[in-house]
């Protein structure tokens, strides 16, 4: 287990701390730290500890609520894409489009149960080095 000043935090606005737990948790990969519920959760995965904050946490008393959640997202790498993304969808988990392929990688966006985006990302090759002739 990372501990707490190894790691990273990001908090996320959810409307249901309990769904949001058990997305995490059984999709994810995420390891429960802490359960407030309804309040707020920590959940963590690696170096990531996620605070999970519902309405009436301090977190979410701190946010106005007219302001938009915006195109930020956790980033979480996996090994197989493909294979995540099927198991994810028999799961029922909402996507956003379909997988997109670019020079680092490939990766598909989809939803937790407050609408927080999360991004799945399989790296694609290490790039080779050119040799000079």
């Amino acid at each position: 287990m990372t501990t707490p000043d190894h790691l990273a935090g990001v908090r996320y606005l959810v409307d249901d701390v309990r769904s949001s737990i058990d997305f995490y948790t059984t999709h994810l990969g995420f390891t429960l730290r802490l359960d407030a519920a309804p309040a707020f959760a920590d959940v963590v995965r690696g170096p990531l500890r996620l605070l999970l904050s519902g309405p009436t946490s301090s977190g979410a008393r701190a946010t106005p609520p007219d302001t938009p959640a915006g195109r930020n997202r956790i980033h979480l790498i996996v090994d197989d894409l493909d294979t995540t993304v099927d198991r994810l969808r028999k799961a029922g988990l909402p996507f956003l489009g379909d997988v997109v392929a670019g020079p680092g990688g490939r990766q598909i966006l989809l939803t937790d149960p407050a609408g927080n985006l999360v991004e799945l990302f399989e790296p694609g090759p290490a790039p080779t080095g050119r040799t000079s002739a």
